[in-house]
């Protein structure tokens, strides 16, 4: 039985047909002599960069020397204004700069409780359960308007993510090794105490952990200040394999507090992030 193809590789190959009309009509126009290799930076600047890595550097020498030019990737991040933070720093590779920079987003999935508990799996439910609710005090990030609330007995929540079906291949996995940025906030109330965890585990194609980011717990007094606390962590040069990401959060109040008394967490981010960007 012949395999379904999935959405994404049916628009792939959907841009395919397409470009072997451009490419067809090209290679008729200029069959008799080069095109001038800033003309065909232009061109290949207009072409979606999946079609330019995996067909245009295909036909030829001269486009293959085109495609892989620092020139052409260096353009293509200025005019979708991708830039390293540190402006003094240039990118080794431009090409990986600029498709890390283009895939770039939050791999976790309703990460601030919008949608409920939806895409969350959950791992201890104590107490009177996790609760989505909107923020009891403010977040620096005034976009955030909602939290996730723990109650008097354990609990936990967790992701999978697959980084071939978010479209991070094994091979670009494999070669390049990019950095995987981590980070959470979190929040106790000031009424009550509390505990916050964190567990994210960078997996191989079996599900065995390869590196694994498990800080001591942290453990917050009553009458502790109510503010929001970040948790960052980057996972560098892990081997080749690293094949799924595995982010566990979660806590409790300290007090056994029938109701929602303690940790909040909001805003957990998995990124994959450019050279020097993370």
């Amino acid at each position: 039985k012949q395999q379904e193809t999935t959405p994404r590789q049916r628009s792939f190959l959907g841009g395919l047909t397409e470009l072997r009309w451009f490419l067809s009509s090209s290679l008729l126009l200029f069959q008799d002599f080069a095109i001038p290799l800033d003309i065909l930076e232009e061109m290949f600047l207009h072409l979606p960069h999946t079609q330019v890595v995996c067909v245009c550097q295909l036909v030829c020498r001269q486009w293959k020397e085109v495609a892989d030019s620092e020139s052409l990737w260096r353009e293509r991040c200025r005019r979708e204004g991708y830039r390293l933070r540190d402006a003094s720093k240039t990118p080794s590779d431009w090409r990986l700069f600029y498709i890390l920079s283009k895939k770039r987003r939050n791999l976790i999935k309703n990460p601030r409780g919008d949608n409920e508990m939806k895409f969350w799996e959950i791992i201890a439910n104590g107490g009177d359960r996790w609760s989505a609710e909107g923020l009891m005090f403010p977040h620096p990030n005034e976009k955030i308007q909602k939290n996730f609330v723990t109650s008097y007995q354990r609990c936990l929540k967790s992701q999978l993510i697959d980084l071939a079906e978010e479209g991070y291949s094994p091979s670009l996995m494999d070669t390049f090794q990019p950095d995987i940025r981590v980070s959470d906030w979190y929040a106790p109330r000031c009424d009550c105490g509390s505990e916050y965890e964190i567990r994210v585990e960078l997996l191989d194609g079996k599900s065995n952990p390869m590196k694994t980011f498990a800080p001591r717990q942290i453990y917050f007094e009553q009458w502790s200040d109510q503010k929001w606390h970040q948790i960052t962590h980057v996972f560098q040069n892990y081997g080749p394999g690293a094949r799924y990401i595995r982010f566990t959060h979660g806590g409790k109040d300290t007090q056994f507090w029938a109701g929602w008394y303690g940790i909040r967490v909001t805003d957990s981010c998995v990124e994959i992030c450019p050279e020097g960007d993370s």
